[in-house]
């Protein structure tokens, strides 16, 4: 299982990663991902949208179950990962094979970055899953 040092998680199994100017990628963690299995579509309709922290900002279907996607901190949703999108590219799959590059799922601009402080480093999330 890999966790990179770089970024901040969720106890809902996002991560995210920050730019120099408030902007950040979220996705969801490799543990997640294996949890959910082979994912087949997943679905942002908040493009555009100011959503707080905590609240649901899309979902990923697996082959047998749907989930929720929680924003770890508040923001503008500014992109969705054209590579995982339906009316785009559409391979979902990425988010499976390269959950931290590639299939991240989407792009926000931050509303209050102190929220950052609030999600766990790469070693309390371990903890977490331990």
């Amino acid at each position: 299982m890999n966790f990179p040092v770089d970024l901040k998680y969720s106890e809902e199994h996002e991560w995210i990663r920050v730019g120099d100017d408030d902007t950040a990628y979220i996705g969801i963690t490799d543990h997640a991902q294996s949890e959910l299995g082979e994912l087949v579509y997943v679905e942002v309709d908040t493009l555009g949208d100011e959503v707080a922290k905590d609240d649901i900002f899309g979902t990923v279907e697996a082959v047998k179950t749907t989930s929720d996607l929680y924003m770890p901190v508040s923001g503008t949703v500014l992109e969705f990962n054209p590579k995982i999108d339906e009316a785009e590219d559409d391979e979902p799959g990425l988010i499976n094979s390269d959950p931290y590059g590639d299939g991240w799922i989407i792009k926000v601009k931050l509303s209050d970055p102190s929220e950052l402080d609030s999600l766990m480093d790469s070693e309390a999330y371990q903890a977490l899953l331990a």
